[in-house]
């Protein structure tokens, strides 16, 4: 099998697309002794090296001009006007800036005139930014008809943890954005709804490793930003589409000894709807997809080994049935020339069914000791409504935006608990019913000047969680006492930036500061035994932002970044009530938990060249105030031990790093690229004291481990347009907190024929053909170690058909 993964990721690669982009050049040319605007004066764009005229214009009756489209580059500038003398000016664009606003070109009477200049255009090609990589979902072949999270396990640097979390370089502090902005859909700190994205829905994906100071200051590891897909054609245009699939066909390890074990061989239907109408100043949108399934989310082995000799194995399989809808739809309006309206609205609401037996088997004996059996239902509903304003000035890229968003995540679970051994009998009920409310309004400003430009911005953001929490216990409750019926948490976060662009013929700058002052609280039920006091903090905190880049030659760059960030726990970090999927092994969260904050290094360098790139990057991270969550023994019960997992802040840590891409294009049918990341995870000693359930010491131990990924991809042309996609991906072992996580591998394959005059297309995907993507993890503490498996549904075939109207 080894050998074959070999072969398999020696011809295979990851398709990495950096975006292209245009800069616009604008200005006044005035007369130097009378200040009177010169209409009609000519501008000519030339290549600085060659002197080859690109494109130019002529100045209206204010004097003013605008070039649109010019690609990135250096460029030499000619201002001439009859009469006057011939007046330079030098342009450098390398994609850190793309509006360059001369400002008022002054020219002075000459007594010799000038000829008449063509004035005519052409296109370049040049680097992209060193700090954002953009990715194309167009040609991501191998997951089509899957899921935004499907998609971007393949990016450079992505991985996912057994909760479902975006983890970049090595770290689960992500940001995830849709469009630019924090949504209901991914929520504020967590991204359970990527695997409810269609990718079909979305245009690309940029990684931001060392977002700049308008971006809010948490993420330490960096900020995935999804855009949508946005027609802007006349007239009607859209899609439809229908996918069916099969998940889970093979098992990895055979089931404990229940009657239902875990689902395999899960069916999916996933019928979907995109529609886009542009009329004169309207452009209305809309993106649905409804999502019907059997599914395994997870199915988690855990085997506990005692320090006393017991040898215990339990299964959680979470074996669920789903529908889920998504709706997302809006109005562009444009008031007019300079002013718009964007009017936008997602509704997404889904509700499943898990039904689980789990049995907990003595290893020694081979006898199951106790049998356990739950059925969870719940209904979540995420609801964004936004309203955007854009004011556009005379001057191109001088622009003043305003942004106001009321989010609403709803969260209604039900858990029926029944167990059935030696140990007890009975049956409890709990329900958790939660609702975020989220408004925001913000601004931005943005001042193009003659080398760059400035961006101001202010934010104010409100947000509220109160949950209730209802308890039905039956004879000899596992639930433990004393948690009340309720709690509300709430943050208000109120911020401001300013962020300055200069960008040169050798070099370029990027600094900026932003500043925000968070209030939190975190009120709970007064009967609350575990945490005897209410939470309420408020702090201050200033975030710079730094980049430095030094410009070898026309395809070749090296930049230095820096960053402080934050990443703030949010409520399901610092909720008080235990998850019952396992009595013997409970998540818990910890609602005193605090932020943790984070200091950055990087050096990045690419080199481009005609038929592909390299990008290379060295990072380095400093944590303070790290949480996660650490295992524990908790021997209250005398009948059984309970391990813990609980938040908990764990000191200091370091995370060190080496990053490669690479693209090449080996014909216009052929396509290869691969992607590697290296880094370290230092974790510091520590020592702390867990409240829940009661007061009692932990312990994580120093270690510092290697890790590394590599994925590969390759894409093939064949005739009568027909694709094919291969995808490898190998995440090695790594160190966490009391153990380390095991390797593990992916191999998908996609096919894509396109028929009708490319009007339909019909796509076949298999993700984890191999089934060797699940989750595996060591732990050990004081009086125990255990082996965690999560086996969850990895391996997926699909079978799509898109229509295009």
């Amino acid at each position: 099998m080894r050998s074959l993964y070999a072969l398999l990721f020696s011809i295979i690669f990851f398709n990495a697309a950096f975006s292209q982009e245009t800069i616009t050049i604008s200005g006044q040319i005035l007369d130097a002794e009378s200040k009177e605007p010169l209409a009609f004066a000519n501008v000519a764009v030339h290549e600085l090296d060659t002197n080859a005229l690109v494109t130019g214009a002529i100045s209206d009756e204010q004097g003013r001009f605008t070039i649109d489209g010019v690609a990135l580059g250096e460029y030499r500038l000619y201002f001439s006007f009859i009469g006057f003398a011939t007046l330079e000016r030098t342009v450098v664009a390398g994609g850190l800036n793309n509006v360059f606003d001369l400002g008022k070109v002054e020219l002075l009477p000459s007594a010799q005139s000038l000829g008449e200049v063509e004035v005519v255009g052409q296109q370049a090609t040049t680097n992209a930014d060193l700090n954002t990589k953009t990715f194309s979902l167009e040609d991501n072949i191998a997951q089509s008809g899957g899921s935004v999270m499907d998609a971007m396990k393949t990016l450079p640097g992505v991985t996912f943890d057994q909760e479902g979390k975006v983890v970049l370089r090595g770290s689960d502090k992500v940001v995830v954005l849709i469009n630019g902005k924090q949504s209901s859909l991914t929520g504020f700190g967590n991204q359970k709804g990527l695997a409810n994205i269609p990718a079909s829905n979305i245009e690309k994906i940029e990684i931001i490793n060392n977002p700049s100071a308008k971006y809010d200051a948490n993420g330490f590891a960096g900020i995935v930003n999804i855009i949508y897909k946005k027609e802007r054609q006349a007239g009607l245009n859209g899609d439809v589409g229908l996918s069916f699939g099969l998940g889970a066909l093979g098992k990895r390890r055979a089931d404990t000894p229940t009657d239902l074990g875990s689902y395999s061989v899960n069916p999916k239907l996933i019928p979907s709807l995109n529609l886009n109408y542009k009329k004169g100043k309207l452009n209305y949108f809309l993106q649905s997809e409804f999502i019907l399934q059997e599914a395994l989310p997870n199915n988690e082995f855990t085997t506990r080994n005692y320090d006393d000799g017991r040898n215990i194995l339990s299964q959680v399989p979470e074996n669920r049935r789903q529908f889920r809808s998504i709706v997302n739809g809006g109005v562009d309006y444009d008031l007019d020339d300079r002013n718009s309206l964007t009017f936008s609205g997602l509704y997404d609401r889904e509700k499943h069914i898990d039904t689980a037996q789990v049995a907990f088997v003595d290893m020694d004996a081979n006898q199951r000791n106790r049998f356990y059996s739950w059925q969870e239902e719940e209904i979540t509903r995420f609801i964004n409504a936004t309203v955007n304003y854009r004011h556009s000035f005379a001057q191109p890229g001088h622009t003043l935006s305003a942004s106001a968003q009321y989010t609403q995540g709803l969260e209604d679970e039900t858990y029926s608990l029944n167990d059935s051994s030696a140990v007890r009998i009975g049956t409890d009920k709990t329900n958790i019913r939660a609702i975020e409310n989220t408004t925001s309004i913000s601004t931005d400003y943005v001042r193009p000047l003659r080398s760059g430009r400035m961006e101001l911005g202010a934010k104010l953001r409100i947000r509220r969680l109160p949950v209730d929490y209802t308890i039905t216990p039956g004879n000899q409750s596992i639930i433990y006492p004393g948690l009340g019926s309720f709690s509300d948490w709430g943050e208000n976060l109120y911020a401001g930036y300013v962020n300055y662009v200069l960008e040169k013929e050798t070099f370029d700058i990027e600094t900026g500061l932003r500043a925000e002052q968070t209030d939190v609280f975190y009120d709970l039920d007064p009967v609350n035994s575990y945490y005897p006091n209410n939470d309420k903090y408020d702090y201050f905190e200033l975030f710079p932002s730094a980049r430095f880049t030094y410009k070898l030659g026309g395809h070749n760059k090296l930049s230095v970044f820096y960053n402080r960030r934050i990443d703030r726990p949010g409520e399901p970090e610092l909720r008080i009530f235990p998850k019952y999927d396992d009595p013997e092994l409970l998540k818990v969260g910890n609602p005193y938990l605090r932020p943790q904050f984070t200091n950055a290094l990087e050096l990045a360098h690419k080199y481009s060249w005609s038929t592909g790139s390299i990008f290379t990057a060295v990072y380095h991270r400093m944590i303070k105030d790290q949480y996660m969550r650490v295992y524990s023994i908790d021997a209250s019960n005398p009948d059984y031990d309970i391990v813990n997992r609980i938040y908990q802040n764990t000191g200091r840590a370091t995370n060190t790093g080496i990053e490669l891409l690479l693209a090449q294009d080996i014909s216009n049918k052929v396509k290869v690229s691969g992607t590697f990341n290296w880094y370290s995870n230092a974790i510091d000693a520590y020592q702390g004291t867990l409240l829940f359930p009661y007061e009692r010491t932990f312990t994580v131990e120093e270690s510092t481990a290697d890790a590394w990924n590599a994925k590969l991809n390759a894409e093939l042309q064949l005739e009568h347009d027909l694709a094919i996609q291969l995808t490898g991906i190998y995440y090695s072992d790594k160190n966490i907190p009391q153990g380390k996580e095991l390797s593990r591998s992916s191999v998908d394959l996609g096919l894509k024929k396109s028929f009708w005059d490319k009007k339909a297309e019909l796509t076949f995907s298999a993700t984890d053909i191999f089934n060797r993507f699940g989750i595996r993890q060591e732990v050990t503490d004081q009086g125990f170690t255990a082996l965690y498996q999560n086996y969850f549904e990895t391996q997926i075939f699909r079978l799509g058909l898109r229509y295009k109207l």
